[in-house]
């Protein structure tokens, strides 16, 4: 994973350059603003049956097929209202936006880059980390392949050709991806049945999903409902510098998510060890990041013109992010696979009113500036936050025992009771 995210962190970084040069600050502002709010719904686009299969199938590969075919059917049905939903609601969301560009990114987005996020899932419980890194490392290749296409053959874009190129790549990683899993895992049982079953658990990680990219993303939705499309390109590029640098710690936690959900059946207490060492190893990857953007930061504009000059500045802000993120994903990852996600969901729920709350006052007041202080508060309260929800509920007397959610049943139950 380490291999794959890393990578794919050298394509992103030129990636990212090659579409700041390509659309302009103004336009890539738009652009930014569109993808971020089709983030806050996209996560319904497969309404967490990716992380159904990942919880059930962590514990017992015999039921791969079921969870499989559950993700293909929920993806189908509830991808399609979700699309739907967010080319209505971004007529008063984001009044500059397109709604064909918004229908062309939520396709992109919602459902056929949901649909590989679950592929990857797919093959991350069963511990084939290489399968999940390819993915992923896939999707960016392209993407860079068709940003350098435009770019040395046009040297700009509107945001509708690059979303129609972003739309194309999603479709052929989506149906290799999906053929591969076939091939690789199994194929599909479909049972309809489990759509209603796990609908709710689905729900829960969906909108654990939904609250981050709220505290991530909200503030560029509001940049871009109040028309400062340029400060959201000035802002979101060094946000993606953000993320970029955030890559090797995601690809240690995902490679440890499926052992959290293993560990995490005999009770919260046993997910502690796993959790403390995966704490400080990501904090000494962190903050070695956050020293390295800080004094690199003045690589932006040299490299993605001199539009995004106070890129700089924001990035300098921004750069302490990965620290408070490692805290995040330590505590909420041991939270999750001991079926304790509802004390996740609520921490990151509260973390995503509070950056609205904060981005209200001080995106119209400070622009970007605002932004930047913002994420800060929200990102290192969330962290510290979450190790104390962890430590706090491990004092429980219960702490020993599983989660509330139930285990999957096990191949020999399913078996016997289709025998009747």
């Amino acid at each position: 994973m380490f291999l794959g995210q890393g990578l794919s962190l050298a394509i992103q970084g030129v990636y990212f350059v090659m579409i700041a040069r390509l659309l302009g600050a103004t336009d890539y502002g738009l652009y930014v603003a569109i993808v971020s709010f089709i983030s806050l719904g996209g996560q319904f686009g497969t309404l967490g049956s990716g992380y159904v299969l990942l919880r059930y199938v962590s514990a017992d590969r015999a039921v791969f097929a079921r969870y499989w075919g559950n993700i293909l059917l929920t993806t189908a049905v509830s991808g399609a209202l979700v699309v739907l939903l967010l080319v209505t609601l971004s007529r008063w969301v984001l009044p500059d936006a397109p709604w064909h560009l918004v229908l062309l990114v939520g396709i992109s987005d919602a459902v056929l880059g949901g649909l590989v996020q679950c592929c990857g899932q797919a093959f991350q419980s069963f511990e084939q980390m290489g399968k999940t890194a390819t993915i992923s490392f896939s999707v960016n290749l392209l993407r860079l392949l068709a940003a350098l296409g435009l770019y040395f053959r046009f040297h700009t874009a509107t945001t509708t050709e690059w979303a129609v190129a972003v739309l194309a790549v999603s479709g052929i990683v989506t149906f290799g991806a999906v053929t591969e899993v076939g091939r690789r895992l199994g194929k599909p049982r479909f049972e309809p049945k489990l759509l209603p079953a796990h609908a709710g658990e689905g729900a829960i990680f969906a909108i654990s999903s939904s609250t981050t990219s709220v505290y991530n993303d909200i503030d560029k939705i509001m940049m871009g409902h109040l028309g400062m499309n340029a400060a959201v390109g000035i802002y979101a590029l060094a946000y993606r510098a953000i993320n970029v640098a955030t890559m090797p710690v995601f690809a240690i936690h995902s490679a440890a998510f499926p052992r959290f959900f293993q560990q995490g059946s005999q009770g919260l207490s046993h997910t502690l060890p796993l959790a403390r060492r995966l704490q400080l190893r990501t904090f000494a990857v962190t903050a070695s990041a956050a020293v390295v953007m800080f004094f690199a930061a003045p690589l932006i504009p040299l490299l993605a013109g001199k539009a995004y000059l106070e890129s700089v500045t924001a990035l300098r802000g921004l750069c302490i992010i990965p620290v408070f993120r490692s805290l995040q994903w330590s505590s909420g990852d041991a939270l999750a696979g001991s079926g304790l996600q509802r004390y996740r969901l609520g921490l990151q729920a509260g973390a995503g009113l509070f950056n609205f709350l904060l981005n209200l006052y001080l995106i119209p007041r400070y622009s970007w500036h605002g932004a930047v202080w913002s994420s800060l508060a929200t990102d290192g309260s969330l962290g510290v936050a979450s190790w104390l929800l962890y430590l706090l509920l491990m004092r429980r007397p219960s702490a020993g025992t599983p989660g509330m959610l139930e285990p999957a049943p096990s191949s020999q139950a399913e078996e016997q009771a289709e025998n009747g």
